[in-house]
């Protein structure tokens, strides 16, 4: 029999559920699959080093993506377009030494895959043997099929990606929302069934009206992951340091920021200089003698 918690907001929860749940063990593509068939929708969050993603696991998060956003908050890049796979695979591996239970899922850069499957192959072997990731995402519907084919077959787990695919931005001239027109719409619908159909085990939509992506949601075996996709989704994911209050500037409309992290951290930072200007740190508990 399948026990259940109790959660803080008094709802009962299973011990399998991905977010709430008891199991200590690392949460796997097969766990995914299961939430789906029980109609559970669980977060996702980006993380891109040890100490942030040992927070946001032991907070219970599910699913962490080392993403190619990573580009954009963490590296300084203006876009994700430059990010290399030496640095996925080392932020990788950094959040997954900083996790016990979180499927981490490391991102395929721009250059690493679009050669074809056996580039794919290659690269996202790398990410599993170096980084230790338990699957990998790349962007691309039926485009991307052939390649999320092959590395299922080799037995690595892949979440596609589609709707706005960050990485041809110079392409799309901008960030526009993808799907609108009845054209559109048949062309992520095809591309949601090919990524299926090639074996990927869930699929992000990214800026997706919210009414094509509950066509999506009900139409797929394999869960959505909406950012920008609306409500319908079985998951959401926001970038970390969008959701925390750490990005500077105009936000996109779909992010909701639970801190203000980066304000608090600039406080602290100037609570700690005036301290060192006027003589107060160290003081006399922190010092040897």
């Amino acid at each position: 029999m399948t026990h259940a918690l109790k959660t803080p907001d008094g709802a009962r929860k299973s011990e399998k559920a991905l977010y709430g749940g008891t199991s200590s063990r690392r949460i796997t593509v097969r766990d995914i699959a299961a939430a789906k068939g029980r109609g559970e929708k669980w977060p996702m969050l980006t993380a891109y080093d040890a100490m942030t993603a040992s927070v946001f696991d032991e907070a219970g998060i599910p699913v962490l993506l080392v993403g190619d956003s990573m580009g954009n908050c963490h590296l300084g890049y203006e876009s994700t377009v430059p990010v290399t796979m030496d640095e996925v695979t080392l932020l990788s591996a950094a959040v997954v030494r900083g996790t016990k239970r979180a499927l981490v899922i490391g991102d395929l850069p721009f250059g690493s895959y679009q050669e074809g499957a056996v580039q794919a192959l290659r690269n996202a072997t790398r990410l599993v043997k170096e980084a230790g990731v338990g699957a990998v995402k790349l962007e691309g519907g039926e485009r991307s099929a052939h390649q999320i084919e092959l590395l299922v077959q080799a037995g690595i787990p892949v979440m596609a990606h589609i709707g706005l695919t960050p990485q041809s931005v110079n392409a799309y001239g901008g960030y526009p929302v993808q799907g609108r027109g009845e054209e559109a719409a048949a062309q992520l619908l095809r591309d949601a069934k090919a990524v299926q159909d090639a074996g990927a085990f869930a699929v992000v939509l990214e800026l997706v009206p919210a009414e094509l992506a509950a066509e999506v949601t009900r139409t797929l075996h394999i869960p959505t992951v909406g950012i920008g996709a609306g409500a319908e989704c079985d998951a959401q994911v926001l970038v970390w340091t969008d959701m925390a209050g750490m990005t500077a500037g105009r936000l996109p409309r779909f992010v909701k920021q639970y801190a203000q992290l980066r304000e608090a951290l600039g406080d602290a930072a100037k609570s700690f200089a005036d301290d060192v200007v006027g003589g107060a740190y160290p003081a006399e508990e922190h010092s040897f003698h």
